[in-house]
C-alpha cells in the first residue's frame, strides 16, 4: 500500500478544518419510504465497524450540537424508520472536522416536481480515518463498503480517498484547491450536488459501485470488464445487475509532483465519461472553471 497523504490544516482554535480520510457513499434513485429499513441496517453495519460509542454529537433543528443520548438514538431511528425526508449527522466531534460521521439525507420523490424527482436521490455517506486503514488494511475497509454495498439499493456509489473539509471557512477552500490538484486520487465530497445525481455516476474514485442502469448501458460486468485492460483493475459482479469495479489492491492519492496520475482511475474515467456528471449544475453561481479542469482531471 502506497503511503497515505497526512493533511491537518487547524483554526485558531485549534479544531481540525481540513484532513484526510476516508469516504464511503452510496446513491439511491428512490424515495426513503424505500430505503429507510436498509439505511437502519447500514447505520448499524458501521457502527459494527467502527465501535457503538464513537458517535456521540448531532446537530438540532438550529443546527446546534447535542450528545447523542440513548432517547436522542432512539429518536434518530424513528426518524429513520417513520420520516419522509429525514437528515442525519451524526459524528464523533462537535467541532472541526469528524474521523468518524455518519450523513444521511432522504428525499421524498412524489413531493417533488417531475423534473426534481427524474434526478434527486436519497445520499448515504459515512467516514473512516486514514488510521483506520493501516491499522485494519484495505481488504477490511473494502469488506466493509460491500457488505453496504449489499444492504442498499444504490444506483451508483464509491468508496476512496477524500478530503475532508469545513469548505465554508475563510481559507479552507483554497488550500483544498491546491491539494486536490496534487492528489489526484482524492474526492471532493459535495453533499449538495450529489443529491441530485439521478442514476449517473460521480467522478472515479477507488471502488465504483455501479447499478441497474449504467451497468445495464455498459452491456452488463463482462462487457465492461472486456473494455478495462489495466492489471490493476477489477470487476466483480453484484447480484445480476449491479457491479464494483476497484483500482487496485489499496486507494491511491496520486502524486502529480511525482509523476504518479494513476492510469488505472484514467482508463475507467474514459469508459465511463458518458455516464459521469458534473457538479456545476448545483453551483450556478460560482466561477466553476478550476471545478471544470479538477473534474477533467483524469481525462484532460
Amino acid at each position: 500500500m502506497n503511503a497515505l497523504p497526512r493533511i491537518r490544516v487547524h483554526a485558531r482554535n485549534g479544531a481540525v478544518v481540513l484532513q484526510e480520510g476516508i469516504c464511503l457513499s452510496f446513491y439511491m434513485h428512490r424515495s426513503h419510504q424505500e430505503v429507510g429499513p436498509s439505511v437502519l441496517l447500514a447505520l448499524d453495519v458501521y457502527l459494527e465497524a467502527v465501535g457503538r460509542d464513537v458517535l456521540r454529537w448531532y446537530p438540532d433543528m438550529d443546527g446546534d450540537w447535542q450528545e447523542l443520548t440513548a432517547e436522542a438514538w432512539t429518536g434518530q431511528r424513528t426518524a429513520l424508520r417513520e420520516g419522509n425526508a429525514p437528515r442525519l449527522q451524526l459524528t464523533d466531534r462537535p467541532d472541526g472536522v469528524a474521523d468518524h460521521e455518519f450523513n444521511y439525507r432522504g428525499q421524498d420523490l412524489g413531493a417533488l416536481s417531475e423534473e426534481d424527482a427524474a434526478r434527486t436521490v436519497c445520499a448515504l455517506s459515512c467516514w473512516l480515518p486514514t488510521a483506520f486503514l493501516e491499522r485494519q488494511g484495505p481488504a477490511r475497509v473494502q469488506g466493509l463498503a460491500l457488505e453496504l454495498a449489499t444492504i442498499l439499493p444504490f444506483d451508483s456509489g464509491h468508496a476512496g480517498l477524500a478530503f475532508h473539509a469545513l469548505s465554508q471557512l475563510s481559507g479552507v477552500r483554497e488550500r483544498l484547491e491546491q491539494e486536490r490538484i496534487l492528489y489526484p486520487g482524492m474526492d471532493v465530497p459535495d453533499e449538495d450536488a450529489s443529491q441530485y445525481l439521478g442514476t449517473r455516476v460521480r467522478g472515479i474514485h477507488w471502488m465504483n459501485f455501479l447499478g441497474p442502469s449504467v451497468l445495464g448501458e455498459l452491456g452488463g460486468a463482462e462487457a465492461l470488464r472486456a473494455r478495462l485492460t489495466h492489471p490493476d483493475t477489477a470487476v466483480q459482479p453484484l447480484g445480476e445487475d449491479r457491479a464494483v469495479v476497484t483500482l487496485g489492491d489499496a486507494p491511491d492519492a496520486g502524486d502529480t509532483s511525482q509523476g504518479n496520475v494513476l492510469p488505472a482511475y484514467r482508463e475507467l474515467t474514459r469508459v465511463l465519461e458518458p455516464w459521469l456528471t458534473s457538479r456545476e449544475a448545483a453551483r450556478p453561481y460560482r466561477e466553476n472553471e478550476a471545478l471544470r479542469r479538477w473534474e477533467r482531471r483524469f481525462l484532460d
